[in-house]
């Protein structure tokens, strides 16, 4: 076992970081495409 997994920095759960890091670009890009199609209905 190597030192690193001995002092381990963060102990929360894998998966739900996982799934933030997958929700929250998911969720920014859904925003900027929702404008620009409300937009292009506007204009």
């Amino acid at each position: 076992m190597n030192e690193f997994e001995k002092d381990v920095q963060m102990k929360s759960n894998d998966a739900v970081q996982s799934a933030v890091g997958f929700v929250v670009p998911f969720l920014f890009f859904s925003i900027i495409f929702f404008t620009a199609v409300i937009i292009k209905a506007i204009g």
